[in-house]
C-alpha cells in the first residue's frame, strides 16, 4: 500500500527520481520546501491512515494491537535495512503521529462497525 501512495505522491509532486528504499528513509532533511521530504511524509501519513481503516476488516476490534505490532516491525526492518537505529526526531514524530491516527481511526471505525459484538476486557482482578 505504501508504494501505491508513494507513486501517487511522486506523480503529484513531479519528482525526477523514486527511491525504492523510501519507506526506510529517515535521513532526508525535513523542510516544507523539500518535495522529497513532503512525498515521504505524505506517503507515510496517508498509508498509516488508510491502513487503520483496512485493519478493521482483518482484525476487527484489535486495531491498536495490530498497529503497534506493525510499527515495531517497521522500526526493526528500518534499522536492518539502513544498518543504524533511527535517532532523528522528525522521523519519530511522523511515525508517532501516523500510529496515533491509525489507532484512533481504526478503533473508532471498529467500534461503530462491531459495537454489538465488541469485546470489553474484564478488569475486576487488577
Amino acid at each position: 500500500m505504501y508504494y501505491v501512495v508513494l507513486c501517487i505522491c511522486f506523480i503529484g509532486f513531479r519528482l525526477q527520481t523514486l527511491d525504492r528504499l523510501a519507506p526506510f528513509d529517515f535521513k532526508t532533511s525535513p523542510s516544507w520546501s523539500n518535495p522529497d521530504y513532503l512525498v515521504l511524509l505524505g506517503s507515510l501519513e496517508v498509508t498509516y491512515f488508510t491502513s487503520g481503516l483496512l485493519f478493521v476488516l482483518v482484525v476487527e476490534e484489535w486495531v491498536w494491537d495490530y498497529a503497534i505490532t506493525v510499527t515495531v516491525i517497521h522500526i526493526a526492518i528500518t534499522t536492518a535495512v539502513r544498518s543504524e537505529f533511527p535517532l532523528v526526531l522528525h522521523w519519530w514524530a511522523a511515525l508517532g503521529s501516523g500510529l496515533i491516527s491509525m489507532i484512533c481511526v481504526g478503533q473508532s471505525l471498529a467500534y461503530y462497525l462491531f459495537k454489538d459484538n465488541f469485546i470489553y476486557p474484564v478488569l475486576d482482578y487488577f
